[in-house]
């Protein structure tokens, strides 16, 4: 086979985000990967000022242009964003969000930004909702837009004409961060938790396509059937967290459930869990299912969303069925009663994680989605 042609890339990954959150992870992992593999002549980080993203960047020594956020409109910005870009000589702008996707139209419409532009979609949201959105994603210096998992691509369907614009590449996990696969029991210590208590826990944003409601339902059914020992744990924080804390208190199930918060120790604590329990009802993807399966813990998660291409069912995992909390608590029992059948997930699932969702692996999955289209602009001048 001869081998693809390579073009010398000076990129921009361009975010408009301030939160941190699975997207904002994985700009700083491909930061990391196109340096370590030397996939990049040169690279920076646009985003806003005092987000999270640019906390982590510049704390890793990492190239950042921070600005300050007024709005998706900012014509200002926008025409500094083509100064920027021609500054640094890049020949690439690689946009990870809904904002920063606007500013870098505008820039391009309004300023004659040259370089082509690259789309990067991890939502299963509608983009067709208005005239303004749905243009934008067809606009002409749109060259490609890749998204993680298939339901991504059948979203985008209602809006982008070009469907072969649409690529699949997959998540990716950063394996050497999670390297610890044993229990220390500092849950158990933290929280009182008996040592022959199992810990059943979940790690996710308590947003409404989490479901984090179907979550405590079936601790609910789990603790009713009374066959296992154990303490279910809840990380993160969010809008929702409120209503599920009402649920879990009218359900009687305070002494069950354990709140930790927003938690930064993630490969710490994910290690300690028996059991990961994933109960959302329109997701994506799932990285932290990747996560969990970097630390050899067994999962049961719903069969929806991107979940099927991250989940081989009863070979790495066991799927669930959507907001079924007796089919969860049902999946639970089977899988903490066999302990061969938790020895089978731990491997096959790490060895699923290593040879499709790697940093390696998705990171030259970008790269040479990129690279064809520098390739295609290349051709394009010279012609």
């Amino acid at each position: 086979m001869p081998k693809k042609e390579k073009i010398t890339m000076r990129l921009i990954q361009f975010t408009a985000g301030t939160s941190w959150r699975g997207h904002e992870q994985k700009i700083i992992y491909l930061y990391e990967a196109f340096k370590d593999y030397g996939l990049v002549e040169d690279q920076w980080i646009i985003c806003p000022h005092d987000s999270e993203i640019s906390k982590v960047a510049e704390s890793k020594g990492m190239q950042v242009i921070t600005f300050d956020l007024k709005s998706e409109y900012d014509l200002k910005f926008s025409k500094k964003l083509k100064a920027i870009c021609n500054e640094k000589n890049t020949n690439m702008l690689f946009i990870h969000s809904s904002k920063a996707h606007t500013l870098a139209v505008i820039s391009s419409l309004l300023f004659g930004l040259k370089i082509p532009l690259v789309l990067c979609r991890t939502l299963t949201k509608r983009v067709d909702t208005n005239f303004f959105r749905k243009w934008k994603y067809n606009y002409k210096g749109i060259k490609k837009i890749l998204c993680i998992t298939q339901p991504v691509v059948d979203v985008l369907k209602f809006a982008v004409k070009d469907t072969s614009k649409l690529r699949i590449v997959g998540i990716l996990t950063d394996i050497k961060k999670f390297t610890k696969t044993k229990k220390t029991g500092i849950l158990h210590k933290e929280f009182n938790i008996p040592d022959d208590y199992k810990i059943i826990g979940n790690i996710a944003d308590f947003s409404d396509f989490k479901d984090h409601f179907t979550w405590v339902n079936t601790v609910k059914e789990l603790v009713s059937r009374n066959n296992i020992k154990a303490k279910y744990i809840l990380v993160g924080k969010g809008a929702l967290e409120a209503q599920v804390r009402a649920q879990v208190k009218a359900l009687n199930l305070e002494e069950h459930i354990i709140f930790t918060g927003f938690r930064t120790d993630i490969p710490e604590i994910l290690p300690e869990f028996d059991l990961f329990l994933f109960t959302s009802k329109d997701e994506p993807a799932g990285g932290v299912i990747l996560e969990s399966y970097a630390c050899r813990i067994p999962v049961v998660a719903a069969n929806a969303g991107g979940v099927p291409e991250l989940v081989i069912d009863k070979e790495t995992a066991l799927l669930a069925k959507v907001e079924n909390p007796i089919d969860f608590a049902d999946k639970v029992e089977l899988l903490l009663q066999d302990e061969e059948l938790q020895e089978k997930f731990k491997t096959n699932g790490y060895e699923f994680l290593k040879n499709n969702f790697t940093k390696e692996v998705i990171a030259n999955k970008m790269f040479e989605e990129l690279n064809e289209v520098l390739i295609a602009e290349n051709n394009r001048e010279v012609s």
